[in-house]
């Protein structure tokens, strides 16, 4: 079973960047397909982006294609958000997924999650 700890939230301005650290522990990394998500006050919670076991493919949703990259490291057992040119839109709860079956945009494939990491971008 892997535990999952985001880490890198904050608040920035519109226009801005942040990078968000997803650190895993307590299982073989590179078993999981890793995803990051979001969940704005009362909306429901929303794929972003994920990132297969080797990295070699991402996948992500309309609404940060272009302005958001995941990567990963296995050595490192992390993966990372990299966000740009932040927008209010964007201010949500990240979180950090991970399952060891398929990758794809619904929460409900994920069965490992972290705490969350707040983003708050200000207009």
């Amino acid at each position: 079973q892997v535990q999952l700890v985001e880490s890198g939230g904050g608040l920035v301005q519109a226009g801005g960047s942040l990078r968000l650290s997803c650190a895993a522990s307590g299982g073989t990394f590179s078993r999981y397909v890793m995803g990051w998500f979001r969940q704005a006050p009362g909306k429901e919670r929303e794929f972003v982006a994920f990132i297969t076991r080797n990295g070699e493919f991402t996948y992500y949703a309309d609404s940060v294609k272009g302005r958001f990259t995941i990567s990963r490291d296995n050595a490192k057992n992390t993966v990372n958000l990299q966000m740009n040119s932040l927008k209010p839109d964007d201010t949500a709860v990240y979180y950090c997924a991970a399952n060891d079956r398929v990758g794809g945009g619904s929460w409900s494939l994920y069965d490992y999650w972290g705490q969350g990491t707040q983003v708050t971008v200000a207009s």
